[in-house]
């Protein structure tokens, strides 16, 4: 019998994990526990980058993305999903009702109708009311080299910067992942965002891409990637953290390839952020990250850790 846990990204992934550990320690299944942790998640309107509650795109309107992974058999994903809260949700009736793996925009949207969920408004007040402040103070997606906004900072750093007596936190973006092995030994991940906030419409980032934002294989182990999805994009991320493994590495050096990977694949900009978490078959466990302000939750039978990232490349 397998020791059962559960690794999340951020310092949301507290809520994840509540929601999640529960299911993990009565003997259910990982995959039921990483959807009820990222439903969670999801569902709360004061996470501004995951679900009800996340930051619209340039044009106000709020759009979701989310994947889910068991196997290379076993997973599915939704994108551009503007009308119901829960994706990760979604994106596991893709895996298990069709023979596809990704559904976009107005498709996703009539499956999830056909499905019996609740089509409702996921853009609250609060986010409203960000999109436009934006606006007022002249945020724009055009007028650069290339058409596209990025936040200065992700949500975390923006926090740790208020708390060291810089700027106030703004609200920004970020993935939230969830990586669970349960007591039977099997591995299952999600990995659920809102995108970056006020990006292009239509943007679509790593998160529901199978391979980028995450990657699971039974018999080697789990990785989900957070951050700056289009640097994620360009070195399948998630998968390449999994390849490291299976090649023999630890997860705390397969997650430094990836950084490495990204260092050497692009010019990074102040404001760029990529941060992984890895889950090996054998219960073996790390986390890391290009820049200082990542931290992640674990949780198994000696309770829960928000901790700080354990590993920070240094650009």
């Amino acid at each position: 019998m397998a020791s059962p846990c559960v690794l999340s990204t951020w310092s949301f992934g507290t809520i994840a994990n509540a929601a999640a550990w529960p299911i993990l320690s009565r003997g259910g299944a990982a995959l039921d526990a990483v959807i009820a942790g990222a439903t969670a998640v999801e569902d709360d309107p004061k996470v501004d980058s995951v679900g009800t509650g996340g930051l619209p795109d340039a044009g106000g309107e709020l759009s979701l993305d989310a994947s889910v992974m068991t196997d290379p058999a076993n997973c599915g994903s939704v994108c551009y999903l503007r009308h119901y809260p829960n994706p990760a949700q979604l994106a596991r009736r893709v895996m298990e009702k069709t023979i596809h793996v990704m559904l976009a925009g107005d498709g996703a949207e009539d499956f999830a109708r056909r499905q019996g969920f609740a089509r409702r408004e996921t853009l609250t007040p609060h986010a409203r009311a960000a999109w436009e402040k934006w606006q007022r103070e002249g945020g724009s997606i055009h007028g650069a080299e290339r058409e596209g906004w990025l936040p200065p900072m992700n949500v975390e750093e923006r926090y740790r910067a208020a708390r060291l007596g810089g700027a106030s936190p703004d609200p920004s973006h970020d993935t939230v992942c969830v990586l669970a092995k349960d007591a039977a030994g099997q591995l299952a991940g999600v990995c659920t965002t809102s995108g970056l906030g006020f990006k292009v419409p239509g943007r679509v980032g790593d998160s529901p891409i199978i391979g980028h934002g995450l990657y699971v294989e039974q018999s080697v182990g789990a990785a989900s990637a957070t951050g700056n999805g289009e640097l994620i994009m360009g070195v399948c991320g998630s998968f390449l953290a999994v390849e490291e493994m299976r090649r023999g590495k630890s997860p705390m050096e397969a997650i430094q390839e990836v950084l490495r990977r990204v260092a050497a694949s692009y010019t990074l900009k102040a404001d760029h952020q990529v941060a992984l978490i890895a889950l090996r078959a054998d219960g073996a466990w790390a986390s890391g990250s290009l820049r200082k302000g990542f931290s992640h939750c674990y949780t198994d039978a000696a309770g829960v850790r928000p901790e700080p990232g354990q590993f920070t490349a240094i650009l």
